[in-house]
């Protein structure tokens, strides 16, 4: 679609500023279905855990509290953005900045159904590896940038999360590299065709709660929420920002679940593909539904799960955190890589026929 429209405005413009436009489109198709996702996650958020509270959530600003996320908005961006004295105000504003940028640039590579992908790269998964790491830097600059004891031990202890989860993620995907051959996220995709059997949920059962785990450790989300630990280190590296630039904060967070669900549902749920494939009844009774339908509810049932156990589990210790990704998470991604290895050895199940 976008090289038709590329094509379309090379006939009356100069070609690179033709391009220039086609981007601009695209990274506008992208960005701005996904920050109102992020509006109205917030929003679903406050509802599903008022419900699993038997509160009532946010019910005053619109129908049924609709409107509730452009209320937030407003309120943060009409608040004062405040600069501490001896704070480096440059870093300042640009920890912000660091914190959303890679989460928003990563979904340049997503695929959200056959060919609806705005770069379809061979390296795509180790692209979206390579952005997201950028992430801990937001975090480090916001805790070194505020001159502030308690902002720096809560980046400290951030950064320390993020990295230390990062490896048990990689490793993770590691072993859907090993079955699907490929590192293009289109290709692992329509490596799962077949029907839920042929998903790689299955052989990397385990695989898939490391990686959904790491993933909540990666967006700081219950019950790994430590940098916002609130009694302990007085709401961590963002203890100093204000108005819109904390607001900026919470959007990647969000962004980021959003991402996770994204590439968990691509790396171990089929993506866009139906589970009923291979099924001919049910084939058949449910090929009217979109690709991207199939994918957007892998991912809302992710999304679900991430506001479920917000509201269900306390947070961790911090030496529990380190803990469970070093001593359990870590090692047993390095031996599932074994057990990978030994399945395509001897061709086991539908996968690696």
């Amino acid at each position: 679609m976008f090289d038709a429209i590329q094509a379309f405005l090379a006939g009356f413009l100069f070609d690179w500023l033709a391009t220039l436009i086609t981007l601009v489109l695209q990274a506008v198709a992208v960005i701005l279905p996904i920050m109102l996702v992020v509006a109205w996650l917030t929003y679903a958020e406050r509802k599903v855990i008022g419900f699993m509270q038997v509160r009532m959530g946010p019910n005053r600003v619109g129908p049924i509290g609709l409107l509730q996320p452009i209320a937030d908005a407003l309120k943060l961006m009409t608040k004062e953005v405040i600069f501490p004295a001896q704070s480096n105000k440059y870093l300042f504003i640009i920890a912000p900045i660091l914190a959303i940028a890679p989460a928003v640039a990563a979904y340049a590579v997503i695929p959200f159904s056959e060919g609806v992908v705005v770069t379809d790269i061979n390296a795509g998964v180790l692209y979206v590896l390579a952005v997201s790491s950028i992430l801990v830097y937001g975090t480090i600059v916001a805790g070194w940038a505020s001159n502030s004891k308690y902002a720096f031990l809560g980046a400290l202890r951030g950064s320390a999360q993020k990295i230390s989860y990062e490896i048990a993620m990689g490793f993770a995907l590691v072993t859907v590299l090993m079955i699907a051959g490929s590192m293009n996220l289109t290709e692992i995709v329509q490596g799962q065709q077949g029907g839920v059997w042929n998903w790689y949920l299955l052989p990397l059962l385990p695989m898939f709660f490391v990686y959904f785990i790491s993933g909540l450790a990666e967006t700081n989300r219950t019950p790994f929420d430590v940098i916002e630990g609130e009694a302990e280190i007085v709401a961590g590296f963002h203890v100093d920002y204000s108005g819109m630039t904390f607001g900026v904060f919470m959007l990647a967070e969000y962004a980021m679940m959003i991402l996770i669900s994204f590439m968990t549902s691509i790396m171990f749920l089929g993506g866009w593909l139906s589970p009923f494939e291979g099924i001919p009844a049910l084939e058949a009774m449910f090929s009217w539904v979109p690709q991207l339908a199939w994918l957007s509810i892998k991912v809302a049932f992710l999304l679900f799960v991430f506001l479920w156990l917000r509201a269900t589990y306390p947070r961790y210790r911090y030496d529990q955190l380190m803990r469970l990704g070093w001593k359990v998470l870590i090692p047993l991604t390095i031996v599932w890589v074994f057990v990978v290895g030994a399945m395509k050895y001897f061709s086991f199940g539908p996968w690696f026929n």
